[in-house]
C-alpha cells in the first residue's frame, strides 16, 4: 500500500465550464451525500496520487451520477472508462443513461463534426459473439 501511495498517478484536467455544463444536465438536485461523493471522487481524480476509492450505496441513491461525472472527467482527458454492472438489464440502463448524458459530447471535443470522440458501448450477453469480440478488440487497442 505504501509503495502504491508513493507512485505518481494521472492528474485529470478539464475545463470547469465544460464540467459544470455536464453536471447541469443532471435532471435532479444532488443529495448532500451525492454531492460529497462526487466532490471526493473528482478531488481524487485531479490529484496526482493514485486513486483508491469505492463508491457504494443502496439502489436508487445516485451512484450512477457519481460514475457519470467521473467518466466525464476521464473521457475528456482521452481515457477509457469501464462501468461494471451485475445484470444485463442494468448494463442496458447504464448504456442508455451514458448515451443520453454524453450525446452532445460525442462530436464536440476537438473533433471534426461527425467524428465521435467519445464512444459509448455496452457489453453483455445480448451482443453477438462477433460484436463482443469487436468491442473487446477496440478496447484493447485504445
Amino acid at each position: 500500500m505504501r509503495r502504491r501511495a508513493a507512485r505518481e498517478g494521472f492528474a485529470f484536467r478539464y475545463s470547469p465550464q465544460d464540467y459544470e455544463a455536464f453536471a447541469a444536465s443532471f435532471g435532479f438536485e444532488e443529495t448532500p451525500d451525492q454531492k460529497a461523493a462526487i466532490h471526493a471522487v473528482i478531488q481524487d481524480m485531479v490529484s496526482p496520487k493514485p486513486m483508491d476509492r469505492l463508491v457504494c450505496g443502496d439502489v436508487g441513491f445516485g451512484k450512477t451520477e457519481v460514475a457519470l461525472r467521473a467518466a466525464f472527467a476521464a473521457a475528456i482527458n482521452g481515457k477509457q472508462v469501464c462501468v461494471l454492472a451485475p445484470t444485463t438489464l442494468l448494463v442496458q440502463q447504464h448504456e442508455k443513461n451514458f448515451r443520453d448524458r454524453f450525446a452532445q459530447y460525442c462530436e464536440a471535443i476537438g473533433e471534426p463534426a461527425g467524428t465521435p470522440s467519445i464512444r459509448i458501448a455496452g457489453l453483455s450477453r445480448l451482443r453477438t459473439a462477433k460484436e463482443q469480440k469487436a468491442l473487446l478488440d477496440d478496447l484493447a487497442s485504445g
